[in-house]
């Protein structure tokens, strides 16, 4: 599932094409139309199911027929949406998330911004399960990259792409190789 960054997601189907990660992509959920001829390209169905908070019930319902039975593993590769505890409760499947900053710090939205705010020294991301609680998952991968008073939030979203886009890419890649073992709200990658 992708919203409009198209980063993280093209990065896993290039992956998968050339044989880094084994596994057979399903299709591509997203709530903006932008993505469906780079998707298409790799040969993957793209379905739009536009998602608002005003519209989230019915959104979540299609998703969940698109994916029932059909996937064994959900990615939010910069899904953008907040999932219910309903969904995570009935989509059958562990979900795993690229969060743009190195958890715990900057939970949420704007963590580039914020990071700049704070004059942080290092911007990373964070790969984890989902659970019902916002990016407080299990952590499966992290990294970070570093960065100084000089680079602006632009420069800050431009380094943290390429780590969020390694971080997800060796998520999954442990996930599809059964490398991960969840313990409570941690995990051990062998």
């Amino acid at each position: 599932m992708a919203s409009k960054a198209d980063h993280c997601l093209l990065d896993l189907l290039w992956r998968n094409r050339r044989g880094e990660i084994q596994m057979s992509v399903a299709m591509v959920i997203s709530n903006h139309p932008d993505l469906a001829d780079q998707v298409r390209a790799f040969s993957v169905p793209f379905m739009h199911v536009p998602a608002t908070k005003d519209i989230r019930e019915e959104a979540e319902r299609r998703q969940l027929e698109l994916l029932r039975g059909n996937v064994d593993l959900v990615v939010l590769a910069r899904y953008m949406q907040i999932l219910t505890p309903r969904f995570l409760a009935e989509v059958g499947c562990p979900i795993i998330n690229i969060h743009h900053s190195f958890l715990p710090a900057f939970l949420g939205a704007a963590p580039y911004r914020r990071a700049k705010e704070r004059g942080v020294k290092l911007v990373g991301a964070t790969a984890h399960y989902v659970t019902e609680d916002l990016d407080e998952g299990p952590i499966i991968e992290q990294d970070v990259v570093r960065v100084d008073h000089r680079q602006d939030v632009q420069d800050l979203v431009r380094l943290g792409a390429d780590v969020e886009r390694l971080v997800l890419s060796r998520a999954v890649l442990w996930h599809c190789e059964d490398r991960i073992i969840r313990y409570e709200n941690q995990t051990v990658v062998f």
